[in-house]
């Protein structure tokens, strides 16, 4: 770290937690800086040492990228001790954490990084990240509910941004979000009136799942992670 920053941003980047989680620890007194109790906006200097919990926060040097073919049945968590999870599913050997999530029944492509600014990045609906998903419902969709779902689907939260949808197949098509919200495609797909059979991520802006196997993961080389970045 060449420059200040303030601790949740520190906490964040080093990969302890995303910063709104960082707050939540700041405020409950968990976070040190050297023999201070950190308190919200204080700033990290070079020579500072960081402690959460009483366990130094090491700074990381250099950005980790996984890329997981998450199968059905494992849950996007490194702490759920009753069920399969992150850490039973990927033994990396240095702490990663998921960006975005998906649900128990769902399978494919999740990305996971030791860098919390880029998942938060990532997270932000705002931002216009893409990620495509191929799915299976019980019946055929109509040209026009997949017309209709295109502009928008009003859920209980709000309605849902446009979407694209594509090569579609009796009961599969291809569908692009640009937000995430909890399981979004199945309740879209509900409010018409159909439920959804097999749900998988094949694309995360610009990483595909390409031939990752089920159950393993492949590390992203600098460019990809540059390019992961740059997305607009």
């Amino acid at each position: 770290m060449t420059e200040k920053m303030r601790i949740n941003r520190y906490l964040s980047r080093n990969g302890v937690c995303s910063r709104r989680e960082a707050d939540r620890m700041i405020e409950a007194g968990r976070v040190r800086i050297g023999g201070e109790i950190a308190v919200l906006g204080s700033v990290v200097g070079q020579s500072d040492e960081v402690f959460v919990d009483g366990v130094r926060v090491e700074a990381v040097n250099k950005d980790v990228v996984l890329a997981y073919n998450k199968p059905v049945g494992v849950i996007c968590t490194t702490s759920d001790k009753e069920r399969p999870n992150l850490n039973d599913a990927i033994d990396y050997g240095s702490r990663v954490f998921p960006i975005g999530r998906l649900d128990k029944d769902s399978s494919g492509l999740l990305l996971l990084t030791n860098n919390g600014l880029l998942a938060d990045e990532l997270m932000r609906s705002v931002n216009g990240h893409e990620k495509e998903y191929i799915v299976t419902t019980d019946k055929a969709m109509s040209t026009d509910i997949i017309r209709a779902m295109e502009q928008g689907v009003p859920l209980k939260e709000r309605m849902t941004k446009p979407c694209r949808i594509r090569d579609i197949e009796d009961k599969s098509f291809h569908i692009i979000l640009t937000e995430g919200m909890n399981r979004q495609i199945r309740r879209m797909c509900e409010y018409f009136g159909y439920r959804v059979i097999q749900l998988k991520r094949i694309r995360f802006a610009t990483v595909a799942l390409d031939d990752i196997a089920e159950g393993r993961y492949r590390i992203l080389d600098d460019k990809m992670i540059e390019e992961l970045k740059n997305d607009r």
